[in-house]
């Protein structure tokens, strides 16, 4: 029986739980998996170790169901008593928590109180937090929020041009996103390139299906794409990003749409999806362009151009800047994606090496820049590490 002490990191949606079985000090986890489609008949949870990937059924499961294989899954491979803490992700943290934060009753009534800036993802966090704290009574828990590392932009960076009242009375404002994972990479590219801790500027990629951008000054964020919801900045795999409200209420009317149809239109029908009619996932449009199909060129360089041009936009915020750093499931393993970005950037000094940039795929790492040029690199981000160690080191462990 193992000995050691691990950190069990959970991720909840609505009808999902994704977790992570960290030991404490590694990055590496010991099991991790997915149960998808809760409540659903064809719910299912899958384990992936060392020894390979095992599929279960749940049989129409809920989030409880799900906890209780997971919990049967660690008993068998004698991990359940090494548990030691648990860390939750939550998206949204609103103003009021600036800070991953021990898990107590006013902690899940302010996450409650959040619900409505993320009506998609707290309840189902809520949900989670619930079945692990059923599983694991006597274990400390954690929650971190991937808005609280943007707490720290000032305030003309997250006001909305809207009258003042709908931010004091339904706090209306920018928030931004994928915070966890801006956070870790701020840090791990001040350590690779030793850069001094109180004085450097950085861009953070974030791309994914989800994507947005950061900039990041003397480890604090400045500024970031999205706003008070996901939906707002880049280009995603089904989101629009930016686009002008008249166009969406030109849109409405043509169409008959109400809101919830423009919801759906903006956050479940447009992005690289809409553009292209092809995919939502870069890598078949990336094979789909190379056959020559035109719509998924354009949508691959209409994603490129965007990322750019806010790059461009959040660098106004810092005094410099000391690298761009590429990061998520496209930023770490898109070479077109990269180069058709930088290319957009020369202006910031910016000159992608080719061959740098086709090596770092595939978990590869580092810099694709050239010599002499502003510093690029590629970076796998690590949320669940991070998560991880904010649970230790809360929980005292």
């Amino acid at each position: 029986m193992t000995t050691s002490s691990e950190i069990l990191v959970i991720n909840c949606g609505s009808s999902s739980l994704k977790f992570a079985l960290l030991p404490k000090g590694s990055s590496e986890p010991l099991l991790s998996g997915l149960a998808e489609c809760l409540g659903l008949a064809d719910s299912r949870i899958i384990f992936k170790t060392a020894e390979g990937k095992k599929t279960e059924s749940l049989n129409g499961g809920s989030h409880a169901e799900a906890m209780e294989a997971l919990t049967r899954f660690m008993g068998e491979h004698e991990w359940l008593d090494s548990v030691v803490a648990i860390g939750h992700r939550i998206v949204h943290g609103g103003e009021r928590f600036q800070a991953s934060a021990l898990i107590t009753d006013e902690v899940l009534a302010g996450i409650e109180e959040c619900c409505a800036l993320a009506p998609l993802h707290n309840p189902g966090h809520l949900v989670g937090i619930r079945a692990a704290q059923k599983a694991f009574p006597k274990l400390p828990q954690v929650v971190v929020f991937d808005t609280a590392f943007h707490q720290t932009m000032p305030k003309p960076a997250y006001m909305y041009a809207v009258p003042q009242r709908f931010y004091k009375e339904y706090g209306v404002r920018r928030y931004g996103m994928h915070g966890t994972s801006h956070r870790f990479i701020a840090g791990e590219t001040v350590a690779e390139l030793k850069l001094d801790p109180a004085n450097h500027g950085i861009l953070i990629a974030h791309l994914g299906n989800g994507a947005s951008a950061s900039a990041v000054k003397n480890g604090k964020c400045m500024d970031t794409t999205m706003g008070m919801t996901p939906l707002e900045g880049l280009i995603m795999g089904t989101r629009s990003g930016d686009i002008d409200p008249a166009a969406v209420t030109f849109i409405a009317r043509k169409e008959g749409l109400d809101l919830d149809g423009i919801d759906n239109l903006l956050n479940k029908q447009s992005g690289l999806l809409g553009i292209s009619g092809v995919s939502s996932d870069c890598r078949a449009l990336e094979e789909a362009a190379a056959e020559g199909n035109v719509d998924a060129q354009l949508a691959l360089d209409m994603f490129a151009h965007r990322l750019a041009r806010l790059l461009g936009g959040l660098a106004t915020s810092l005094d410099r800047i000391d690298a761009l750093v590429f990061t998520g499931g496209i930023g770490e393993n898109s070479s077109l994606l990269r180069e058709k970005t930088l290319n957009h950037m020369k202006v910031l000094g910016f000159a992608v090496d080719a061959a740098a940039n086709e090596r770092a795929v595939r978990g590869n790492t580092g810099v694709i820049s050239q010599p002499g040029s502003t510093t690029a690199l590629v970076m796998a981000t690590n949320e669940e590490w991070m998560i991880a160690k904010d649970t230790a080191d809360l929980a005292g462990i």
